[in-house]
C-alpha cells in the first residue's frame, strides 16, 4: 500500500509499537523528495512511504523487530538496509540512491543483502529435471560434492585436532558448573550455564532438563529458550523445537532464528521453506555462516546456477572464507564450468593450505572433468608435499599426473603415478579406488599378473566396486579365461543395476528446486 511521509505501518492496536525514520539522499549527498521508501518484514505486507521535500521519511506505529528498508525514484535504487525498530530507541537511517554496495544501519551489527537475488525458488520438481551437464560420472560427482559441501566447516572450527589442554580445561569447567548447580539447584544461571555446556558438548538429552528448568524459572530469557530449541532439535524432538522458535519470533525477528528454522525445516523434509528461511537469514545478516547455509541448500537441491550466484556473492563479502570458495567451485563444476571451478578451488587451497577439503574437491573434479584442469596438478602436488603420508594426497596427485600424460605416457611420469598409487594403498590398505587404478596402470602396460592382483585386492576391500569387476573380466578375457571373465562381467552388471537403482531412489528423495530467473526461462 502507498502512503505519505509519516504513514502508519502496522495496525495501531499492536503492542510494543515503535518507529523507524531516516533520510533519502542522492549520490552527491543531497536530500531527495518524493522518493518511495519500502518497509519489509517477513509475514507482513510491505509498507510504502513517500519522502518530504527534505528527503525525510518515517514509519510509525510499527511493531518492534527487524525490518528491511529500501528506496527508489526514477529508476534509481538504494541498497537494502536492515533496521531495528524498538520502543526504547529511535532508529534513524540513511538511504543513498544509486548505491550498489552493502550498507548497514548505525545501530545494526550486520549488513543487508545489497540487491535482491535475480532468482526465485518457486517450487519443487521431479529429479529427472536435475541440473548440471556432462556425463553420468560428472553428474554423480557433482551430486556427491553437493552433499559433501554441506559438511564443510569454517576455519574457526578447526579440523579435528585433539588438544589435551583444551579437554582438560573443559573437564575443569564442567566440574565447576556441576558444583554450582549442586549448591543452587533452583538458580537460573546454574541450570542455564550447565545446560549450555552440555549443548556445546552435544549431550543434548542431558542439556534439555537443565535448560527446561532455566526456562521455567525465567521464560523471558531468549538466549536460554534458543538453546533449549536447539537441544530439542538435535535430540529429534522437532515439534518442541519449532514451538520454542516460533515463540521467540513473537519477541524478535533475527537471522539466527531464521537459520535455526531453516535447519529444522530441512531436517523435517520441508526443503522449500528451509531455503526461504536461509535466504531471509542472509538478507538480515549476510554473515559467512548464513550465506554458506543458503548456498548449500540451493546446491543440495540442484539449483546449481543460483547456488553459484549466492556463493559468489558470499565470497565477495567474505574473501577469507576457504569453504565459501570451495563451495563455489562445487557449484561451478555442477554448472559444467570446469576450468572456473578448478580456479576457485585452487584459490580456496591458497587461503587455508592446511585444510584438505579444497584439494580433495579439486582431485575429484579433475578426475570427472573431460580434460585436465588448470592448476590442478600444481595444487595437488602442494597437497602431497604438505601431507606426504596422506593416502588421498598421493591418490589424487597420481590421477592428476596420469590425466596430463594421456596420449604421451612419459615413462618417468608414469613411474611417479605408480609410486604415488602404491604409497596411497600403503597409507590406507582399504583404499579400493587406488588398487583399481593400479590395476588399470598394469593392464595398460600389459602386465596381467600385477593387474589381476590389484583388481582382486580392490574387490577384497570394496566388493561393490563395479569397475574393478569389469576390468578384471577384461584381463581374464585377454588371457583366454572366459569362464572367469563371464563371472566378473555378471557381477559388474548386478552391482551396476543395484547401484543405479539406489542412486535413482536417492535422487527421488532429494527434492529438486524449481527456480525462476528474472528475465530468463525457468531452470532447475
Amino acid at each position: 500500500m502507498d502512503g505519505v511521509a509519516g504513514a502508519q505501518g502496522a495496525p495501531s492496536h499492536q503492542l510494543q509499537e515503535a518507529s523507524i525514520h531516516g533520510t533519502v539522499l542522492d549520490s552527491a549527498g543531497r536530500p531527495v523528495g518524493a522518493a518511495r521508501v519500502r518497509l519489509e518484514q517477513k509475514g507482513n505486507p510491505d509498507t510504502v512511504a513517500t519522502t518530504t521535500s527534505d528527503g525525510a521519511f518515517v514509519f510509525s506505529g510499527i511493531r518492534s523487530g527487524t525490518y528491511q528498508v529500501s528506496a527508489e525514484k526514477s529508476g534509481q535504487h538504494s541498497s537494502v538496509v536492515a533496521a531495528i525498530a524498538s520502543p526504547t530507541a529511535q532508529e534513524s537511517i540513511q538511504l543513498v540512491l544509486g548505491s550498489s554496495q552493502l550498507s548497514s544501519s548505525p545501530s545494526s551489527e550486520g549488513m543487508a543483502f545489497a540487491d535482491k537475488p535475480n532468482f526465485t525458488v518457486a517450487g519443487i520438481t521431479d529429479w529427472t529435471a536435475v541440473g548440471g551437464h556432462g556425463s553420468d560420472a560428472s553428474l554423480r560427482t557433482s551430486e556427491a560434492l553437493a552433499r559433501e559441501t554441506t559438511t564443510l566447516m569454517p576455519e574457526s572450527a578447526g579440523h579435528g585436532t585433539f588438544n589435551t589442554s583444551v579437554m582438560s580445561a573443559d573437564k575443569e569447567a564442567e566440574a565447576k558448573l556441576r558444583a554450582a548447580l549442586a549448591a543452587s539447584p533452583h538458580s537460573f544461571e546454574a541450570n542455564h550455564q550447565l545446560g549450555e555446556f552440555c549443548l556445546q558438548a552435544k549431550s543434548y538429552r542431558e542439556a534439555i532438563p537443565l535448560l527446561e528448568t532455566a526456562y521455567n524459572i525465567n521464560p523471558a530469557n531468549h538466549d536460554n529458550e534458543f538453546d533449549l530449541a536447539l537441544a530439542y532439535k538435535e535430540a529429534g524432538d522437532f515439534s518442541q523445537a519449532r514451538e520454542h522458535i516460533q515463540n521467540l519470533f513473537n519477541h524478535e525477528d533475527n537471522a539466527g532464528l531464521h537459520r535455526a528454522l531453516g535447519d529444522l525445516d530441512e531436517t523435517m523434509g520441508d526443503s522449500l521453506e528451509s531455503v526461504r528461511e536461509y535466504e531471509q537469514a542472509a538478507r538480515l545478516d549476510p554473515s559467512e555462516q548464513n550465506y554458506f547455509a543458503w548456498g548449500s541448500e540451493l546446491l543440495l537441491h540442484r539449483a546449481v546456477w543460483p547456488a553459484a550466484e549466492v556463493f559468489k556473492k558470499g565470497s565477495e563479502i567474505h574473501p577469507k572464507s576457504a569453504r565459501m570458495l570451495a563451495a563455489l567451485g562445487a557449484a561451478l563444476f555442477a554448472s559444467a564450468l570446469y576450468d572456473e571451478a578448478a580456479r576457485r578451488l585452487c584459490e580456496a587451497s591458497d587461503l587455508n593450505p592446511a585444510d584438505p577439503a579444497p584439494y580433495i574437491f579439486l582431485g575429484k573434479i579433475d578426475i570427472a572433468a573431460p580434460s585436465p584442469l588448470p592448476c590442478a596438478e600444481t595444487k595437488l602436488k602442494q597437497f602431497l608435499e604438505e601431507t606426504p603420508d596422506d593416502a588421498r594426497a598421493n591418490y589424487y596427485y597420481a590421477m592428476a599426473i596420469w590425466k596430463q600424460q594421456k596420449g604421451t605416457e612419459n615413462s618417468q611420469k608414469m613411474q611417479q603415478v605408480e609410486s604415488s598409487l602404491t604409497k596411497a594403498v600403503i597409507a590406507d590398505p582399504k583404499y579400493g579406488e587406488a588398487y583399481l587404478q593400479l590395476g588399470n596402470l598394469y593392464a595398460d602396460e600389459r602386465d596381467s599378473d600385477k593387474a589381476i592382483s590389484s583388481y582382486i585386492k580392490a574387490i577384497e576391500v570394496d566388493p561393490q566396486l563395479s569397475e574393478a569387476h569389469y576390468r578384471l573380466g577384461v584381463v581374464y578375457e585377454r588371457r583366454g579365461e572366459s569362464a572367469k571373465a563371464k563371472q566378473e562381467f555378471q557381477l559388474h552388471d548386478e552391482i551396476e543395476k543395484a547401484q543405479s537403482a539406489a542412486i535413482e531412489r536417492q535422487r527421488q528423495e532429494v527434492k529438486q528446486f524449481l527456480v525462476v530467473l528474472q528475465g530468463r526461462p525457468t531452470v532447475h
